[in-house]
């Protein structure tokens, strides 16, 4: 598939923009996931408004800012529904690349749910990007068809050009059982563990849904904060962390 990344500052592209994120997000007309004036405005002023086409349609969107730290932060990407796999989030993070790189910005910077296990594998293993904080509720209570019913965790990566290897050896912690953090001899988690299909799972089981997010935030999250290091993310929906870094 042939793809072209454009950036988008004239309304009727910001327009088509808007429409794309409400229908990846399920919002209505008027409660967008980005507002409109605000991509407007940053558009305007100098931030990063993209848009991914194939031939004249717009199959993906991201929006981004500068951050205090001279980088570029990545606030909303999305991928128009059966889109997928195509390569179109892999061309808008590496437009973003460039565009940083040409605007003199150190790296990107972007946030994701810890329990989506695409989002987890393309952004930690696919990418290489590296996870600095894990954050509770970050977004507080959000209403669209996504995170509706479930608190808004995220984890906050940077992408740095070189990655650090995973760990040749790791061992198990399992999620949802009395021993989160300790399963292991020397009490070192080395794996967490993520349910299959949480977006699925909040329609179908919202008590069990919530149950995950409980579990991960307090064993990703216990670890990231006592300075595990998290080096990647398997195909079968594993986070691999690093005891070797824990000062």
């Amino acid at each position: 598939m042939e793809l072209r990344i454009e950036s988008l500052v004239r309304l009727p592209d910001l327009r088509a923009a808007d429409e794309l994120l409400r229908e990846v997000w399920g919002t209505p007309c008027g409660a967008p996931p980005m507002a409109l004036d605000m991509m407007r405005a940053l558009a305007y002023t100098g931030g990063y408004v993209a848009g991914a086409y194939n031939g004249d349609a717009l199959v993906g969107v991201a929006v981004g800012f500068r951050s205090a730290d001279g980088g570029l932060h990545s606030h909303i990407t999305g991928v128009a529904p059966g889109r997928h796999g195509q390569g179109i989030g892999m061309a808008l993070k590496r437009h973003q690349r460039t565009w940083a790189a040409c605007h003199e910005l150190d790296d990107i910077t972007w946030t994701f749910d810890p329990l989506i296990r695409r989002n987890a594998y393309f952004n930690l293993t696919k990418l290489g990007a590296v996870a600095e904080a894990y954050l509770p509720d970050f977004y507080g209570a959000m209403s669209d068809g996504i995170n509706e019913g479930d608190a808004s965790d995220r984890l906050f990566v940077r992408w740095i050009s070189d990655p650090p290897e995973p760990p040749q050896e790791v061992r198990r912690v399992d999620l949802l059982t009395e021993d989160l953090i300790s399963s292991s001899p020397t009490g070192e988690p080395a794996r967490c563990a993520t349910p299959a299909d949480i977006e699925g799972l909040r329609k179908t089981d919202p008590g069990l849904a919530r149950a995950w997010r409980a579990a991960l935030r307090d064993s990703l999250g216990t670890a990231l904060a006592a300075g595990y290091r998290v080096t990647g993310f398997t195909r079968d929906g594993w986070y691999l962390l690093d005891p070797l870094e824990i000062s």
